[in-house]
């Protein structure tokens, strides 16, 4: 398959939960975002030079390919493990609304396996973000919780105390973290460490709902 057909064959799966389209490189810390939502979720690709559209607009400078590198391993901690691949389309190619060859690069990121990948904003603040269908959002609490507990040992069992039954006690249905808080009175940190037990050896589930998380039991 050549470019042309390799690209439009991606272009046509739209943006999604592990693909995303970017039409310049302007700001490192903007593109670290995503390569921090990939790396934490189940990795992806950006499409650098491809409007929202689908139309190959293409790479305008060597800037914006510098400021790629810089994404992944300057603005993410710890550094993640992203590919370029270069595509050159050439003007009988494109679509008919674009003029003159494209540059359109491909920017491949793996799942890391040092969670969570921080990506820094323009201050100097360091934010893990996750993946969700074409979203990068914010990690919440209880997913950095999370990757704290796939550290541990494989095998490890979990002990159900009077924390845990009071937590369950609440948890009829569908909850938020703070109702749950609040609900259960016990503190914050105790409930994010106890969902993100429970959520591990599958005895809670959790959904996004495109404003918050919710909880239940399965």
């Amino acid at each position: 398959m050549d470019d042309k057909h390799y690209l439009l064959s991606l272009i046509r799966e739209g943006e999604h939960q592990q693909q995303d389209f970017k039409y310049r490189v302007a700001d490192a810390c903007k593109l670290a975002k995503s390569v921090s939502a990939f790396a934490n979720t189940n990795g992806g690709r950006l499409l650098i030079g491809v409007r929202d559209d689908g139309h190959l607009s293409g790479v305008r400078s060597e800037e914006e390919i510098y400021m790629m590198h810089q994404a992944a391993y300057k603005y993410c901690q710890p550094s993640a493990s992203i590919k370029f691949d270069t595509y050159r389309v050439s003007p009988s190619d494109t679509v008919s609304s674009v003029r003159g060859g494209r540059t359109i690069v491909v920017a491949t990121i793996s799942p890391s396996d040092k969670r969570p990948v921080r990506a820094m904003d323009e201050k100097g603040r360091l934010r893990a973000y996750i993946r969700i269908a074409d979203e990068n959002i914010v990690a919440s609490p209880v997913h950095l919780a999370l990757w704290q507990e796939s550290q541990k040992a494989q095998g490890a069992v979990i002990t159900i105390n009077d924390d845990i039954r009071q937590l369950l006690g609440v948890i009829q249905g569908s909850h938020t973290l703070n109702q749950i808080v609040r609900q259960s009175r016990l503190p914050r940190f105790r409930v994010i460490t106890l969902l993100a037990r429970l959520i591990r050896f599958g005895t809670l589930q959790w959904e996004y709902t495109g404003q918050q998380f919710l909880f239940r039991q399965v």
